[in-house]
């Protein structure tokens, strides 16, 4: 019926045909726009905090809400985390949160400083930012309409701070 060569030749034609429309242009456009579009980095804490604390969960809403995303490990003993980050017995709070670059957010920090903070470069013996203590007001600790001033602190390998944000209103935290 057809010849070898015939068919050979049709078989060449099919492969070259195939080969160019696989490179065309429409093509490559499909295959790199999608991964062309460019998604914010969420940024990941790991929250140590305890089971019952309704208070650190007010939080981690207030951070969820503002961008992040939070893993949480409940624990009666998380004050081990604590100890392992070098956080002071003064600058402890009910919960701690690590990035991922290992700084740590204690207590009611509010999520525009935790931001703020990332974004910056630190000196290698910062270790992250504390509100000590639990202040009325604070992301987590709202009652009513009360606020109370309160410091974010810059806290240091040494066991120091130093004063990061000095918080006179509510509006402030946001």
């Amino acid at each position: 019926m057809f010849s070898n060569k015939f068919t050979l030749k049709v078989i060449t034609t099919c492969a070259v045909v195939m080969a160019l429309t696989s490179c065309s242009d429409v093509e490559i456009v499909a295959d790199v726009t999608p991964s062309q579009k460019a998604t914010p980095q969420t940024i990941v804490l790991d929250v140590y905090k305890s089971p019952t604390c309704a208070c650190c969960n007010k939080w981690i809403n207030h951070i969820n809400e503002n961008g992040f995303e939070s893993k949480v490990h409940s624990s009666q003993n998380f004050s081990v985390i604590k100890d392992e980050k070098k956080i002071a017995p003064r600058y402890r709070s009910c919960h701690t949160a690590v990035s991922k670059d290992g700084y740590v957010f204690e207590g009611h920090v509010p999520a525009k400083f935790i931001k703020q903070f990332i974004t910056e470069t630190h000196a290698s013996d910062v270790i992250g930012l504390s509100v000590p203590a639990m202040p009325v007001g604070t992301p987590g600790m709202e009652v009513d309409d009360k606020f109370q001033p309160y410091r974010v602190l810059l806290l240091l390998a040494d066991g120091s701070y130093k004063i990061y944000a000095d918080v006179q209103s509510y509006k402030e935290q946001f």
